[in-house]
């Protein structure tokens, strides 16, 4: 009877909730003739920003304060077409191409991956005949990869390409959950920047984050590709030496003089281009479904606050997992490809 009324508490309170956020919300205060909302309208920024060195993040952020003014000051402004579309120190120049620093995205990456070493030697580190709870998991998760890789590449070659799938699919999975249990953390820690004041912020607004979601920078979802493209070409120059490059290069009907010999070179091709094309589609594929999850987030948020924003994080779940099976998932048929082609 007791856990019967805390449902319904909570239930009521969550109705209460979303009521409410819809009325100050976005979307609500205009239908109500609010003078204000709850929220300010957010600015969705999608630049990868410097956290460390210091010395490197300020500099960039006042280069990007100045390029802001110029363009304040700049006769478009004054006729209105730029008006709303800058803060005033938010952006922020890239880096040069002999510089380096630890960008927020990076910091990110880092801890994904401190939290899966903890997670997975933590619970496998003393195994027991009779598994705990954390030991049970792990081994169900392991259990799981290791039968997808083997229904599609067969129990041998599925054990042999099961550390660098499993790699990427729980580094995928680890990074999407993470960043959508940690989004008030990532949107409330960083740095600010006062303008001509100086780099720390006197209203305390945040013009670099501290962290950031690693798959909304293009240079992660491209290594995971590029690792993806190598370890599949590797294991088809193993399987096939250096036949398998026939598949590309199918000069050997020309050659004979048979009219057939054109069409092959030719799917050869095709071949060649689907083959690079791959570390593209992997690429743009996780990037833009990230960054899609992050922008609606924070557009929800601003449109109807409190309740509405879960059901986005429920969805979100939904997108790593499947983002995770599709990466991983897509490298076992490629895999399997590379290792079975046969000339014909």
């Amino acid at each position: 009877m007791t856990t019967k009324r805390v449902l319904l508490l909570i239930g009521a309170a969550s109705a209460v909730l979303l009521i409410v956020g819809f009325v100050i919300g976005a979307v609500g205060s205009k239908m109500f003739g609010l003078e204000k909302g709850f929220l300010k309208q957010p600015a969705i920024h999608l630049e990868i920003q410097p956290v460390f060195p210091a010395a490197t993040r300020d500099a960039l952020l006042i280069a990007g304060y100045e390029k802001s003014k110029e363009k304040a000051d700049s006769p478009a402004s004054d006729s209105g077409q730029s008006e709303g579309k800058d803060d005033g120190g938010g952006k922020s120049k890239y880096l040069g191409i002999m510089e380096f620093a630890v960008t927020n995205t990076m910091l990110s990456a880092w801890l994904t991956s401190i939290i899966m070493l903890v997670f997975f030697i933590g619970g496998a580190r003393k195994p027991k005949l009779i598994p705990g709870r954390l030991q049970a998991l792990i081994e169900m998760l392991f259990e799981l990869v290791l039968n997808f890789a083997s229904s599609i590449l067969g129990p041998e070659m599925g054990r042999r390409a099961f550390p660098v799938v499993a790699t990427i699919f729980f580094f995928v999975l680890f990074n999407a959950w993470l960043a959508i249990f940690l989004i008030p953390i990532y949107q409330a820690i960083g740095f600010g920047f006062a303008g001509e004041g100086g780099p720390v912020s006197s209203d305390f607004a945040i013009k670099a984050h501290l962290l950031r979601p690693a798959g909304t920078d293009l240079n992660m979802p491209l290594a995971l590709a590029l690792v993806s493209f190598v370890f599949v070409e590797y294991w088809g120059f193993r399987s096939h030496r250096f036949g398998y490059l026939k598949k590309f290069f199918a000069f050997g009907d020309l050659l004979r003089g048979r009219p057939s010999g054109i069409i092959n070179v030719f799917v050869g091709l095709l071949e060649l281009i689907s083959e690079f094309v791959r570390i593209v589609s992997f690429t743009f594929r996780l990037f833009g479904n990230m960054t899609a999850g992050e922008i609606l987030v924070v557009m929800i948020t601003f449109l109807v606050p409190f309740v509405a924003t879960q059901f986005v994080f429920g969805l979100e779940l939904l997108v790593g997992l499947i983002q995770s099976v599709i990466f991983a998932g897509l490298t076992l048929v490629f895999l399997s490809v590379a290792v079975s082609h046969e000339e014909h």
